[in-house]
Formats: structure tokens, sequence, C-alpha cells
């Protein structure tokens, strides 16, 4: 019987305790011997870790449908009269339109369900040869995996006792959107009062935002921040455009969040109108996201807004470093270099927002702090917001 190591972390303890209620005494023989709870554990060390959204369920939403689907089947219960390897599968539909149904599921995609759980279960546990979600393409059924369901245990007097961790997995993932969930209201709450303190108690909401604008912040959180900045930066600059001599007039600069309606975006998080600059947030300094972020839009110059404290060159040339060890090829690093089109880091975005603040348009910052928060965590219930991309791969 194969054991499998637990990493331990906050939340692993709301999954032992789900455990217990289900199988008692042998709580821990399930979890160490059930690769499933363990891609669980390691998908849920996030949930006391403030609120990063976009992204963050699409996994665990993937498998939640799919045992949802296997419950409501009877298949757990045995009521169903034949075995799980008759049924005629889950279909593709059913699963996209109740993920989408869940909490903050609302803008994802069908790639989870597609490939990307499998792959990512593959890299935890290499050995184990089975993905978790079965897939017919041609008739777009999908199934789960029951033999890594049904956990296998010796027991103390000796004796084998298979136990079926479906339930216990649908409780931990409601549990663990629930904590996140917590953790999202909470900011938005804190937004929500900021934003009010813009006009009554202004010092205190530049403390708020300079906060945000830190290493060690939430990625979603600076990348909300970091928009509502530049946003408000950008609006008051505007250049003169026209189809000819003639029609030049002038246009205010317009940045937009890509992200809130179309995931599908090449890794673009930010566009300019009308001068179609493209913008991508990043946390870290690493040479192969971002060349991939401009291979995505066949070298396009891109902008990168990067959390760092860093200044712009030491940026760059860590950029440039880092490409040089691994093309070796000046010219295909240069094509790359110049395809960065800006670097804006954190002190950038320090001195906008003082600009922003002089320029009397604190509140345009703290309004669309809000706004992009409840976009950003699915609190926008307005269907137009979605994406429209629900295409197979």
């Amino acid at each position: 019987m194969s054991k499998y190591e637990i990493t331990r972390h906050a939340f692993t303890e709301n999954i032992v305790s789900v455990l217990k209620k289900h199988f008692g005494e042998y709580a821990i023989d399930v979890f160490e011997a059930s690769p499933l709870l363990g891609y669980i554990n390691n998908k849920t060390k996030a949930a006391n870790r403030g609120s990063k959204a976009r992204g963050a369920f699409a996994n665990h939403y993937a498998l939640y449908v799919i045992i949802e689907d296997y419950i409501a089947k009877d298949f757990l219960s045995g009521k169903t009269g034949f075995p799980y390897s008759k049924y005629e599968g889950a279909r593709f539909t059913d699963l996209f339109r109740r993920q989408r149904e869940l909490p903050f599921g609302a803008k994802l995609q069908n790639h989870a369900l597609n490939a990307r759980l499998n792959d990512e279960f593959k890299k935890f546990y290499p050995a184990v040869g089975k993905p978790p979600i079965v897939r017919d393409v041609e008739k777009q059924r999908y199934w789960i995996q029951e033999d890594l369901l049904q956990v296998k245990v010796r027991k103390k007097d000796g004796k084998d006792e298979t136990f079926n961790v479906a339930q216990a997995i649908i409780e931990i993932i409601d549990e663990y959107v629930a904590t996140k969930k917590a953790a999202f209201e909470g900011f938005l709450n804190t937004c929500r009062q900021i934003a009010e303190l813009g006009k009554s108690d202004p010092a205190k909401a530049i403390a708020f935002v300079t906060q945000q604008l830190q290493p060690n912040v939430d990625a979603r959180v600076f990348e909300i921040i970091s928009f509502a900045v530049l946003k408000a930066k950008y609006g008051q600059m505007s250049v003169w455009i026209g189809d000819s001599r003639e029609s030049v007039a002038e246009e205010a600069l317009v940045l937009y969040k890509t992200g809130r309606t179309n995931a599908n975006d090449g890794g673009i998080d930010f566009v300019m109108k009308p001068l179609g600059r493209f913008f991508q947030v990043t946390e870290t300094v690493d040479v192969g996201k971002y060349f991939l972020d401009i291979d995505k839009v066949q070298r396009f110059p891109i902008t990168f807004v990067v959390k760092s404290g860093n200044n712009v060159e030491q940026i760059r040339s860590a950029i440039r470093e880092q490409a040089i060890a691994k093309y070796k090829i000046e010219s295909v690093v240069d094509a790359y270099m110049q395809a960065v089109e800006e670097v804006i880091n954190l002190q950038n975005l320090f001195e906008a927002f003082s600009e922003v603040v002089k320029s009397k348009k604190l509140q345009d910052v703290m309004d669309e702090i809000v706004v992009q928060s409840k976009l950003e965590f699915n609190y926008n219930e307005d269907d137009d917001s979605e994406e429209n991309d629900t295409e197979q791969e």
C-alpha cells in the first residue's frame, strides 16, 4: 500500500477535520494513502494567504463538478444498479455550466477540465499513472478516475478496507472556497471603507494605496492597485489622432483591464486606447515568462509593470543577463529586448500615484479599486462581463 508524504500548512488541519468526520480514526491513513487528497492539500496552501482569486479555483472546480456528478448519479451510494465503468459520462456543457455557477467560478474556462488538472496532477504524482479526469474528446463526455476515489487502508485488525473519498473532497473544497471568500470579502469591505475615506480622510486613503505598492503584497491586489493608479495617470493625458490631417482631433488615453472581459488574452493584462499599448503585470524578473508573453503577441512591444523595488535599469539588466545565459545568441536577445517597451517598477507607481493625488484624482483611484475588486473576485453578476470562450481545446 503506497503512502504519500503530507506537506502540512495552515489549511491542512481543515482537511484532517473533514476526513475525521468521514473516516474517524483512519482519517490520517486515508490522507496518506490518497494521491488525490495529497494533490488537494497542495492546492489549498493559499487558503489563508489573502485575496488572490483569478485562476485559484479552476482545477479545484474541475475536480469538484465531476465528483459532484459522480455522487449525484448515485455511484457513491451504489444505487445505480450498474458499475461506474458502464456510465456514459458527464456532458461537457453540464460540467462547464455547473463550475460557472459556483462561487468565484463565473469566469472559468474549459482548460482545467480538458488538460490542466491532469497535467498538474501528473507533476505532483508522476508514478500514479492515472489522470483524475478521463475524457472522450469525440463525444465530449467526462468521468472521474474512480480508482483515485477508492482508497485502501489496513485497519487495526489487519484487514484491508476501501474508503471512498468523493464526499470528503466535495466538503474540503467547499470549506476552502468559504475560507477564500471570507478573505475576499474582507479585502473588498476594506476597499469600500477606504474609498469613503478618500472623501473624508484623504491621508488614510493615500496610506492604504501606498501600503499595497509593496514587494510582498498579494499579486492580485497589486494588479488591481497598479491598474487603478495607471488608469488615473494616463487618463490625464491625451494625443492628437485622426484618419487624415483634416480629421485629427485630441483624444484622451484610456487604460482597459483585459482580464475583465477576456481571459484568453495572450497574457496581456492592460491595453491602452488609442495607442494600442500592451501592459503585463508580473511579480518576478523571470526571462522565460517575459519572453513567453512577448512571443504570445508575436513580439509586439509590451510594457511590464513589475512588483519590484529594484530600479528600472537593474530590472532590464537582470532580464538581459538571464536572456544571454539562456539563448547565448545576442541578436536573438536584442530582438526580445526591443519588445520590452517600458518597465514600470514600484518607484514609478509611487511617483504616478503622487501625481494623481496632486491632480485631485485620488477618489478616481479609490473608486476604480472597488470596481476592479468586485470584477476580479467575481462579485459582478452582469453576464456581459463573462467570457464567451466555451469551445473545446
